[in-house]
Parts: structure tokens; sequence; C-alpha cells
């Protein structure tokens, strides 16, 4: 038989290969939403509130219709029938307050961004232009963007709905009574998690092309979830699915921002339908920052009961998620997904957890990389340290005593998840040796016994997180409109070449390079000769998108099993084209052969040219290599890690410099390590984003004063360490690879420990908490208040002294010291 391929194969899982993604990333062929375009394109601009909360008086968009290269323009009330209102796809209680959502507000504006109008016009700068002729009255109505002022309800966000609380959602496990009145300690705690925003490289964008004859349409977005998307505009707008073609290019980032459907996709949909035109939008940063999602938003009121050896009795949690002004599609789901991660690695014997969901006249918040992970895991961490102090315990120690095992796995924990596998004392004890921590402590002594100016603080951070959102029974159980199933196909083409066809919808993550890799292991190939087909529901007609850090333990794993069938179904051909029985037929690096007639062999592409040509095939197959598999997992991964931050905090003006971090990972088994590195150092850098730098702040009318990015400060490569970084490595028993999610670990570790590390370089100054983000301005202030209060103590009133930098009143947030900026001290931390 003719081999047309020959590959020349080595095994690709495991090995750290260059990202097939990338040659077309950095040589500037990228097809991004904005660079595409179709005959006879149109550009829309959206006219915004500028008013949090306001009735609307009068919208006349004639003046606007008026202007050279205008085609239309519609207030909400000229489309209303046709928009419906944005799905949310998360009933989190029966109850649940869902007010309508508009795409385009009609009466009312309820969040400074909020949709009015939209112009039409040939260019997308006279679309822009036009909106400032388009006359909008708006009547004046209170703003409430404080949770707990809120909660009172003197201001409604809805009045319709007579609240502004969306839902109550309460979880408990054991009883939490007789383990706080058997506790020799208690620690209670508040915790804030600021309001982030997302921020993804590339802004959002749509555009939507029609066939107006045959009422069918081809929507580009920059989304996560062009699957889902494509049902929720079906469902949104009544046209059919059979006629709805939904494409997601090459999306730069999304880091849950495009985990939605949003106001724009639906008004483009709406217009392209009503002009019979092509209809295109992109955000401006600007106006992203307004009317793209927010994340995080939280308070966090806990409280730890212990024995006075440091055992964990219970832990309760009321969390208050401020929702926005709005429900968008998994907006009530996010903080109940972390409630079952507060009790992370931790035994304890009882857990009380209520989740108040509240309404503001804010810009809507969802799913933020780790969505709920994050928030749970720094509330937990931050109680650790703080009862450490407590009972006067080293911090890892005191975990050390709590967590479970690697001998009781699997265990199920206080919260009812069952972590199937993991080694929290392995990853600890290679974190702590690579951050040599005891040398570190002994450093911290001898600058506190100094009183030197830069202190030394040492931050811990032990997590594991839920992640592979699935399966679907268990969101079912959770009231979640979905499933978390995802499907796969893989067929060997004539000349021998593998399609892979996946339902997961790649932003960044590399899913084309690690699902070459698993096929090209499992077929016998070359990595080389694997194409990966995705986000486009023509092409991949199944799926359930990419968020979570699903794609891999889920998608992965359903490439895996449909090579698998691939080669089941080749192994008939190959026994017939061999004259043996397929019982007798092995199967190993892309050959079969005949057990006991070694020199019967023949290749996966013999096979496949054979079946192509179809002149000799068994009776009963079609001549067809191909495979599906739609893959339910029958529970979540659990990746975990240890991550450790050693920070040096001026103690003359706040500035702080993480001088050392490191962190050891165990997401299983690692199909490629490249990649892995990666979406650890991006994770880690956005958790000290959280911890250090960002933060979307509101005046008292609903105004974002952090609306470009002059205002909110997102980190560059300087402001940020080199991080050192480790893996031990527990297979997953959930699934065939043993693979557990990476995306969002960083993210999830990385902030307690540095907020962690900032705390323990003051606290014995008398400092004992600071808001995220933890600015020079706010450890300043900290220490000032502490030192003040000491003076007070002693029956000195002392009057609070100018900032030695910033003089009376310091700026919001100046930037975060780098190591240059400490190059006047000795590495004792004097001048």
């Amino acid at each position: 038989m003719t081999d047309l391929a020959e590959p020349t194969r080595t095994p690709s899982v495991g090995q750290p290969l260059h990202r097939k993604e990338d040659a077309r990333l950095v040589t500037g062929q990228t097809r991004w939403t904005d660079n595409l375009t179709a005959p006879g394109t149109l550009h829309m601009a959206v006219l915004r509130s500028p008013m949090a909360h306001a009735g609307i008086t009068r919208v006349d968009t004639a003046p606007a219709l008026d202007q050279p290269g205008v085609i239309a323009a519609f207030s909400g009330a000229d489309l209303a029938d046709e928009l419906g209102s944005l799905p949310c796809a998360w009933p989190v209680t029966a109850d649940m307050v869902h007010p309508d959502h508009p795409p385009l507000a009609v009466a009312e504006v309820r969040y400074v961004g909020d949709a009015v109008a939209v112009v039409v016009a040939r260019d997308r700068y006279t679309a822009a232009d036009a909106l400032e002729h388009i006359v909008a009255d708006y009547e004046p109505l209170p703003a409430v963007v404080d949770m707990e002022a809120a909660l009172a309800d003197e201001v409604l966000v809805h009045a319709g709905k007579g609240t502004n609380t969306c839902f109550v959602w309460p979880f408990a496990g054991g009883d939490i009574d007789a383990a706080f009145d058997g506790a020799d300690v208690v620690v209670e705690r508040r915790f804030v998690q600021q309001r982030l925003i997302p921020t993804a490289i590339e802004p959002r964008a749509v555009l939507v092309e029609p066939v107006a004859a045959a009422g069918e349409y081809t929507v580009y977005s920059a989304t996560q979830i062009p699957h889902i998307l494509r049902l929720m505009l079906a469902l949104t707008t009544g046209i059919s699915e059979g006629k709805l073609r939904v494409v997601a290019p090459d999306v730069g980032g999304g880091f849950g921002s495009k985990l939605n459907v949003y106001a724009e996709e639906v008004i483009a949909l709406v217009l392209a339908k009503r002009l019979g035109r092509p209809i295109k939008w992109t955000e401006s940063r600007s106006e992203g920052y307004q009317a793209t999602i927010h994340g995080r938003d939280q308070i966090q009121d806990v409280a730890i009961a212990a024995h006075a050896d440091g055992r964990i009795r219970g832990l309760r949690v009321d969390l208050k998620a401020d929702m926005g002004a709005y429900l968008q599609l998994v907006t009530p789901g996010v903080p109940i997904l972390g409630a079952f991660m507060f009790p992370a690695i931790y035994k304890m014997d009882a857990y009380d957890f209520r989740c108040t969901g509240v309404f503001t006249t804010k810009t809507p918040t969802d799913a933020y990389r780790g969505a709920g992970r994050p928030e749970a895991t720094f509330a937990i961490e931050r109680l650790m340290d703080e009862l450490a102090v407590e009972l006067g315990v080293d911090p890892m120690e005191l975990r050390r005593r709590n967590w479970i095992t690697h001998e009781e796995f699997p265990y199920t924990t206080v919260a009812g998840l069952t972590y199937d596998s993991g080694n929290y004392e392995a990853a600890t004890d290679k974190a702590m040796a690579m951050f040599d921590y005891d040398g570190l402590r002994r450093e911290q002594a001898e600058r506190r016994e100094r009183n030197d100016r830069v202190q030394l603080g040492i931050g811990i951070s032990t997590y594991t997180e839920m992640c592979g959102l699935a399966p679907s029974r268990v969101l079912g159980s959770l009231s979640y409109g979905a499933g978390g199933w995802e499907a796969a196909t893989v067929r060997v083409t004539p000349t021998g070449k593998i399609e892979v066809v996946t339902g997961t919808s790649p932003h960044g993550q590399g899913h084309v390079t690690c699902w070459s890799q698993i096929a090209a292991d499992a077929l016998g190939v070359a990595f080389e000769d694997v194409e990966v087909l995705h986000g486009d529901t023509q092409v991949s007609p199944m799926g359930m998108d990419t968020y979570g850090s699903r794609s891999l333990v889920v998608g992965g794993v359903a490439v895996q099993q449909a090579a698998e069938k691939v080669i089941e179904k080749a192994k008939r051909f190959a026994a017939h084209l061999l004259e043996a029985s397929e019982d007798d037929i092995d199967f190993s690096d892309g050959t079969f052969t005949v057990r006991g007639s070694p020199e019967a062999t023949t290749t996966i592409q013999d096979v496949a040219l054979a079946v192509f040509a179809a002149h000799d095939y068994p009776e009963g197959l079609e001549p067809d290599l191909t495979s599906d598999v739609v893959f339910d997992p029958e529970n979540f991964s659990f990746p975990h890690g240890t991550h450790l931050c050693a920070i040096e905090v001026d103690t003359e003006t706040g500035r702080s410099v993480i001088r050392s971090y490191v962190c050891v990972d165990d997401v299983g088994r690692v199909i490629n390590p490249q990649i892995v590195e990666g979406q650890v150092h991006g994770g880690i850098a956005q958790g000290i984003a959280q911890a250090l730098y960002e933060e979307a702040v509101y005046d008292d009318a609903g105004n974002l004063v952090t609306g470009t990015l002059v205002d909110y400060f997102v980190p560059g490569a300087p402001d940020l360490p080199s991080f050192t970084t480790g893996r031990t490595e527990t297979p997953a028993t959930s699934n065939a690879l043993g693979v557990k999610g990476v995306g969002e670990a960083g993210t999830i570790a990385s902030t307690p420990a540095v907020v962690n590390a900032v705390l323990d370089a003051l606290r014995h100054l008398g400092v004992t908490d600071i808001a995220m983000p933890c600015s020079p301005e706010r450890v300043w202030r900290a220490l000032h208040d502490a030192r003040e209060g000491a003076t007070q103590a002693s029956g000195t009133v002392a009057s609070r002294p100018p900032h030695p930098e910033y003089g009376e009143s310091p700026p919001q947030a100046p930037a975060i010291a780098t190591q240059a900026d400490l190059s006047g001290l000795d590495e004792g931390g004097q001048q």
C-alpha cells in the first residue's frame, strides 16, 4: 500500500511546542472583528446616558437624520418590539427578581452608559458625530451606588419591582451553631472585593452581514461564546437558529467580559434585518469601560471558629454581591460559584453561607477571570492569616494543621464537593524551598529589630479551585440555564491529515496547539498534520464554548475520545485490508499490525485513502473515518497550589515592591508546559493588579470616575516582578487525560498572597487591614492611623502630618514602585 504522509513523529503531549496560533499574531495576519468588512457596510454608533438614574422624557433623532452620511437613527421606543430583552441564563432562586433589560432604554436609564439611541451612517466617524445632534432629555432620579444603602430600598433601581434585593441564596453544611458554640476562638472580619474592569486587549466589536432574500444572517463578534450567542440571539429576536451563523474570528482576550450577550450584538442584528445592509460596531475604550460588564464588587462578612490548637470548627460567610443595574448572562450565578470554595483545602465541621444579590445604579457585573473563586479564596486565605495572628501561630503551620492530606483523597468537603486528587504537602514543600521561607523570616525579624524604613512582608496563599464548568446535572441543580458538555469531531482526510472540530472557542488560550498535541499522540501522526477548526457555528454546529477553565478538561477530553473512536472504526477497515480478525489488530504510533504476523502492517494514512476510494470495505460500514463525541464529565476538576509573595513596604511613603514571587501549581497532567507557564504568568499579573492597582470608582451621583486608562491603573510589565514558577503533578481521576485546568489559577491564588504580604510587613506597626487596592496612599494612611491610634492610647493627641512626598492630600492611587524606585536603599531596607 502507498503511504501518502510518512510522518516522522515524536510524542507531543508534555512538550513545550511553539503555539501554532502565534505566527499569524506576530505577523499581523489576524482577523479581528474590527478588521472585517463587507460590501455596503454601514456603521453604528450608540448614544449613552450621561446620568446614572433618570426618566427619559424625550429622544428626538430627527436632527441626526439631517446630517450628511446618516442613513438611519432610532430611539429605544422605535425598536422596542424588535429588540426584546437581554437574557439572563442563571435564575439562582425561584423568586429571583429579574427585571426586563431592554438593549435600548425606553422609559428610564439606570446607569451611566445605558444605551438610549442608535445612529447608522456610512462610516463610524459620521455616526459618532451624529450622536451629538440627537436631543435627549432626562428627568433626574436619585442614584444609589452603595450596596448597603441600596438594601434599605429608599431609592429603587427598578421601581416596579419594589425592592433592590435581587435574591437571597442560602447554603449550609454541618451544625454551624454547635461549631461556633464549641470554639475556643472566633475571628470575624469584613473584606471588600472592589469593582474591577476586565480590560481585554481587543475591544468588543460586531459585524452582522445579512442575506436579505433568504432571511439569513452571519454575525461576526469578538465573543467567547459563539454557540451560546447564536442561541440567545435566536431567543431574543425570534430569528430561527438555522438562519443564524455566528463566527468568533480571532478574539483578543476576554477574561469573562466576552462571555455575554450584549445590547450592541442584538441591536446590530435587528438593524441589519431592518435595513438589509451589513451593520458594524466597535466600542471605544471609554465606551467599553461604561458598557462592558464589570467584575467582583462584593462585601464579605466572614467569621471562622477554631480550637485553641488551631483546628477549624466552622466558617460563616455573609456575602453581598452587586449585580449593577441589570442582570447580564450569568450575573447572579457568579457569587454562587464561589459558595462552594470558601472552605478551600481545609477540613472543618460546619459551614454556613448566605448571599444577597443587590441592584445598584452601576454598570452590570458578571464573570471576571475566576468568577466567584478568587473572591472565596481571598476571604479564606485572609482569614487564615488573621486566625494565625490571633493564635500566635506561623500562618503556614496553621494551614498544615487544617488542610486535607494527600492520603485522604478523594475527599468530600463540608460544601459537598468531592475533590478527586491532590497533594497540598508536596506543592507547599517545593514552593517553600524555592522561596527560602525560613531565610526570609529571619531577614524580616532583623529588619523589625532594626526598625528599618522598608519592612519585609511574607504572604501565603494555598488554594484550590473548581474548574471545568460542568457537569450538566450539577449545573441543572443550581438552576443554570444550560449544560456543561462539550462536543468534538475528529476526521482523517483522504491524504492522511487530521481535522479536529471543537466546540470550544479560544481567545488566547492555545487550543489549536493543545488539541493538535492531543490528537497527534492519539492517532500517531505528526503534530504539524493536525488542523483545528473552531469558533464558527457553521463549521462547528455544537459547542458550549470557553470560560471557567473548562476547555481542556471538557473540550480537550472530548477530542481525545473522538480520536479513540476513529481508531476503533479504522481497526475494522484495517482488519479487512489485512485479511485478519479485528480482535487481532493492534494500533500503535499510527500503525495497525496483526498480532503474530509482524510483517502485516498498514498505517492510518493508508486506511484513510482506502476508505475514501471505497473500492473494498466491510459490509455494514460506511466509507468514512469521522467520529463525533459529546462529553459530559461526572465531576469538576480541582487544580491547586501554593503561592508565596515577599514584598517590601516603604513605611514613609507607603510604596510597595514585590521582591520575590514563587508559585508551585498542580494542574494535573500538562499538555504543553509553555502554555501552562503563560497562563500562570497572566493570571498572577491580574491577581496582583487587584491587590495593588485596579479599582473602578463611582461617585455618589453614579458617575464612573475611573472611566479611562488614565484613571484606571492596569499594570504593565515594568510594574510586575519576575515570577518563579514550579509544578507538581497529581493527575485528575475524573477524566482519562488526567488534566485539571489552569486558566484561572494564577488569578485565584495571587491576590491574597500579595495582600497578606503587605499586612505582614506592617502588622507589628499596628496595621490590621488595608482595603484593596493597597495603593501607596492607602498604605501610608493605614500606617499613620495606626501610629495616631497608638499615640492617643498613650494619652497624647497628634495631628495628622503631611505625607512626606504628597503633602496634605496624596494622589488617589500613585503608581506602585518598581525595583528601580528602591534603588537608593540597601538590601536591609536602609538608606
